[in-house]
């Protein structure tokens, strides 16, 4: 008897070792736990109404006036701020790209706001009046100092444009377009691409607007215009008839891509980036891009 007891307290004893260990397994697995709850709290800061916004409850996107297209199509409704364009009917390339990514963050259409926010500002140190901007901005290393960038949602090449008939209209190599007077926007990578990569032997002719820079080719002060090729197609159509897409420029190295601009070290960027990746992983991006792009994104290469 006294036996069978002593053996009952051993198997009790072991069996209470073998809960200690097994108690071992469950912290390793609480802490696997632990990472899913991490990603849980990640995925919760994303929630709509834990977002750090401009204004409490609304998703506020930047963009220049006149909104240009393809990047913005649709019209500008009579008393609107807006020209040409109202970036509020979600129409257009970035149109499109803005309500879709608004959308995977959690906001519906009239949660919306738009502010106007000149090109050449949006990248500049600095509190800032919207939670992201969209506006053609490339993503470079030296914007990057002063402003996040999302994951890119476009690929882009530069594009010449010039008159009709004139000289620089039949060019076909890099080499056509060195004696030629160009003209590009402050601040943009059509004017860095001029300087750095053309490196035309005339000084390019900068203007504060894309109006500007189309208003002197017009006037003829300037032989040609550099801008993306969407842009081209746009320019050619619509503001300058008279001008030919006279080709596209090869990349710089490194393939240039828009991407979407917000406060430095902004709280957002994560929750933003999250969105544009799964538009790209879903197909929207591909299916915008489509849509708005598919017949203005081809033209000879000026090699």
């Amino acid at each position: 008897m006294r036996r069978s007891l002593l053996l009952a307290l051993l198997v009790a004893a072991l069996a209470v070792l073998a809960a200690g260990c097994g108690g071992d397994d469950d912290d390793d697995g609480g802490s696997a736990a632990g990472t899913t709850t991490a990603t849980e709290t990640s995925d919760e800061s994303c929630a709509k109404d834990q977002l750090d916004l401009v204004s409490a409850g609304k998703l506020t996107i930047g963009t220049d006036n006149p909104a240009f297209p393809p990047w913005f199509e649709g019209g500008t409704p009579k008393g609107s701020k807006w020209e040409i364009n109202d970036p509020s009917k979600g129409q257009g390339f970035e149109g499109a790209v803005a309500y879709a990514v608004a959308g995977k963050m959690g906001f519906a259409k009239n949660e919306v706001e738009w502010v106007v926010v000149p090109f050449d500002q949006s990248f500049k140190p600095g509190p800032k009046s919207f939670d992201f901007d969209i506006n053609q901005i490339s993503i470079k290393p030296e914007r990057a100092k002063n402003v996040d960038f999302s994951e890119p949602y476009y690929d882009v090449n530069q594009a010449l444009v010039a008159l009709k008939g004139s000289t620089l209209a039949g060019a076909k190599t890099m080499a056509d377009v060195k004696d030629a007077k160009l003209g590009a926007q402050i601040g943009t990578t059509s004017l860095t691409y001029i300087n750095d990569e053309i490196q035309p032997s005339k000084e390019p002719s900068v203007y504060n607007t894309n109006n500007d820079v189309i208003s002197a080719l017009k006037a003829k002060q300037i032989d040609g215009i550099v801008v993306d090729l969407p842009t081209a197609f746009y320019v050619t159509a619509v503001q300058v008839p008279t001008g030919t897409i006279v080709g596209q420029f090869p990349d710089a190295g490194e393939q240039e891509q828009f991407g979407l601009v917000l406060t430095k070290d902004s709280a957002l960027t994560t929750c933003v980036d999250k969105a544009v990746t799964a538009l790209g992983d879903d197909g929207t991006l591909d299916q915008i891009q489509q849509e708005w792009l598919a017949d203005k994104a081809n033209a000879p290469v000026l090699q």
